[in-house]
């Protein structure tokens, strides 16, 4: 039987890829001294939002997730953040791999709100582990899973987020709208002759008395 150990121990905002991803690194050690042939492994990750504070700004924005602050300790539960899978190649007494995360700007995914929301410090993650493990034993290949309680925790700094939504999306966030609200406004974009839809929404939050910052 191996027993393996997982770290998380850092992550980055990858520049150039074709979608915002985020790269996580692994750190995989097999604490027996086993030959690790490979592993199929598989990641889950969960943001725990009781395990960090909020300011007063923050705390306004994660209302709709989370509701006011005195109801934070029934509200604050974990949201789902991604799942991913990853080769490990063969390996003996630990090897560190890259994760890459894919990440959406959807303002209707709760992971992406709360992100959206906070104005620095970190996300605390939790991180749990699933897949198959390929050993070289004596006698010959084993196979075995590798167990559900393996996990590790990793804090991901805001601005790594941060910095891969604005490789994609610099100081702008993405809306997705139903088709007939979409026709609506832009009926009445065509009627004020306005130019763009960000002007178009700025002349409604007008009229309706908010103050564009």
């Amino acid at each position: 039987m191996g027993e393996l150990v997982f770290d998380c121990i850092d992550s980055r905002a990858e520049r150039y890829a074709a979608a915002p991803i985020l790269t996580l690194v692994l750190r995989v050690a097999e604490t027996t001294g086993a030959q690790v042939g490979a592993i199929g492994l598989r990641c889950q990750m969960r943001i725990q939002p009781v395990r960090r504070t909020y300011d007063e700004g923050e705390a306004e924005r994660l209302n709709d997730l989370f509701g006011t602050p005195d109801r934070w300790g029934d509200t604050l539960k974990p949201l789902q953040f991604a799942t991913v899978s990853a080769l490990v190649p063969a390996f003996r007494n630990s090897i560190e791999i890259e994760l890459p995360v894919p990440c959406s700007y959807d303002l209707e995914v709760a992971s992406t709100r709360y992100f959206d929301a906070l104005a620095g410090g970190d996300v605390p993650l939790l991180l749990l582990f699933s897949g198959t493990v390929f050993l070289q034993g004596p006698a010959g290949m084993q196979v075995e899973q590798v167990p559900w309680h393996k996990e590790c925790n990793y804090r991901l700094p805001v601005r790594v987020w941060r910095e891969t939504m604005d490789y994609h999306f610099p100081n702008s966030a993405w809306l997705r709208l139903h088709r007939d609200t979409l026709a609506a406004l832009a009926r009445f974009k065509s009627e004020r002759t306005l130019a763009t839809w960000e002007e178009t929404l700025q002349v409604l939050l007008a009229e309706a008395g908010e103050v564009v910052r």
